[in-house]
């Protein structure tokens, strides 16, 4: 989404003659979209709705990721839905989550609600039907459908699906073997007993090198500067002890869920007062494991805890493949790729016969979809969000945005009520269209990035601020990314205050 493409030609008919009209459009068949038909089916009872998914089944980032060893990099109890208790270990597989996922689908029949292998392509709203027109293309058969709904939930999440981010570096033709991003892993990749180099130092690569170790020659972690981590069993003793006592697993999952929530509330105001006795605590976790001068050059962060996001290792297993010798870690900068392999700016050289760019994705605004607003291509970077979540000057949509340092399915469950509400408040108000602006008071306010950087900054952040919408200097024109906050805010929202308008 550009925001300076215009769309002029009139939209056709569906393959089948017909414009198919739902109440609710949701978009996307990942953890959110999943949530949000939950939400929407018990608690707007009769509505209608559809939800368009491009890929050919349910999980989004847990279907389209292949990678070894793919696993959540924070704990099942606030990841999984609020309704739904998680009864496996609380770091769990992709096969996992996904087996997870299917049970809601089968247990809530939200399947037959549910069309895959649907691309949208553009989504635009008219002020005279108040109505979305969405086309989507079907990606095996090329065929062009169209849909009408009242209302739009944005449910896709924030990166792009279809490739990575990989940085150009210089002399990336010369390299003989192998380069492959972890987004797009090659089914009959073959790593076994070959020297394999991961460049990165997030999740991805956490994950992935103690995952192929064992079956590589050797594998080394090249990575610019550390990241924190931390490792523990792969266990919650609180949950453990709950099912020994044969509490009902409805009970251990909301206890072990407030129990995780309150230890993660503690963990973030001191990563924000006291961060250097957090930075120690951190680093003291991977010294259990490795030598400290290890520990001192290759896993020190140069930043303050949770600037950006912290994977849990289970098991340190990491830090134990680097204790074993089965992998390698390197600190340092790319001068160049080689034919062997990569040039350091240190002057070595690493030779692999398989590189893996472990660096990360691209940021999607909402899709990568065309959208426009009575007919004028709409630029999400020039509208003000609202709770992160609305903006200003698009009707009748919302978008589901996680948490950085909490569980992406809290604002899930929490947005899934929000958005609930307000569907039945328009019924209530026999309102066609809501629309949130800023009021008076808000006249002469501060405009910033979506994110302070000094709160936050991944590199895909960084690289795709422009495209988000602005933030204001007041809570309500900002996503927080406070959870704790908004768990008590987000359900007390006067639907009929002043920044809401209704026709």
């Amino acid at each position: 989404m550009t925001g300076t493409e215009t769309l002029t030609k009139p939209a056709p008919k569906t393959a089948g003659g017909k414009v198919e009209h739902f109440d609710t459009l949701i978009v996307g068949a990942g953890i959110s979209g999943v949530g949000a038909a939950y939400h929407l089916q018990d608690q707007c009872p009769g509505t209608s709705f559809l939800v368009l998914e491009t890929l050919e089944s349910f999980g989004g980032t847990w279907l389209m990721h292949k990678y070894p060893g793919i696993r959540s990099d924070s704990d099942l109890y606030t990841f999984g839905y609020r309704f739904k208790p998680w009864t496996g270990a609380p770091i769990a597989s992709a096969e996992e989550i996904l087996t997870y996922m299917g049970e809601v689908i089968d247990e809530n029949d939200l399947a037959r609600h549910i069309r895959y292998k649907h691309k949208i392509s553009s989504a635009r709203w008219s002020s005279k039907d108040n109505l979305w027109t969405i086309e989507a293309t079907r990606t095996d058969t090329g065929e062009v459908f169209h849909f009408t709904a009242n209302f739009l939930w944005m449910c896709q999440g924030y990166y792009r699906h279809s490739e990575g981010y990989t940085p150009e570096w210089p002399g990336m033709e010369k390299f003989k073997g192998n380069i492959v991003h972890p987004q797009t892993w090659p089914e009959d990749l073959d790593y076994k007993d070959k020297n394999v180099l991961v460049i990165g130092s997030g999740a991805t690569a956490a994950t992935l090198v103690p995952a192929i170790a064992g079956d590589c020659k050797h594998v080394t972690l090249l990575q610019r500067s550390p990241t924190y981590f931390i490792p523990g069993r792969n266990e919650n003793e609180l949950a453990d002890q709950l099912r020994a006592l044969k509490i009902d697993e409805a009970w251990i999952h909301e206890i072990t869920r407030r129990k995780v929530l309150a230890d993660q509330a503690e963990f973030t105001r001191r990563s924000f007062e006291e961060p250097d006795v957090v930075k120690q605590e951190l680093l003291a976790g991977v010294a259990m494991f490795l030598p400290q001068e290890v520990v001192d050059e290759h896993f020190t962060p140069k930043y303050r805890p949770w600037r950006q996001r912290i994977a849990f290792v289970p098991d340190g297993d990491i830090f134990q493949a680097a204790a074993a010798g089965k992998a390698s870690v390197v600190t340092d900068e790319i001068e160049t790729f080689t034919e062997k392999g990569i040039l350091l700016k240190s002057g070595k050289e690493l030779e692999a016969d398989i590189i893996i760019t472990a660096t990360g994705f691209n940021l999607s605004v909402l899709g990568d979809i065309n959208f426009e607003i009575d007919g004028k291509p709409l630029n999400f970077a020039d509208t003000v969000t609202y709770r992160g979540m609305m903006f200003t000057g698009i009707p009748n949509m919302v978008w589901v945005f996680g948490y950085f340092r909490a569980s992406w399915t809290l604002r899930v469950d929490l947005l899934g009520d929000f958005v609930c509400r307000l569907l039945n408040h328009m019924k209530e108000k026999g309102a066609k269209r809501v629309t949130v602006k800023l009021r008076p008071e808000d006249k002469d306010m501060k405009l910033m990035p979506w994110i302070d950087p000094e709160n936050f900054n991944p590199g895909y952040l960084m690289r795709g601020m422009h495209l988000l919408p602005k933030r204001g200097d007041k809570p309500e024109w900002q996503h927080t990314q406070d959870y704790w906050v908004e768990k008590e805010e987000l359900p007390e929202i006067n639907l009929d205050a002043a920044e809401f308008v209704y026709e």
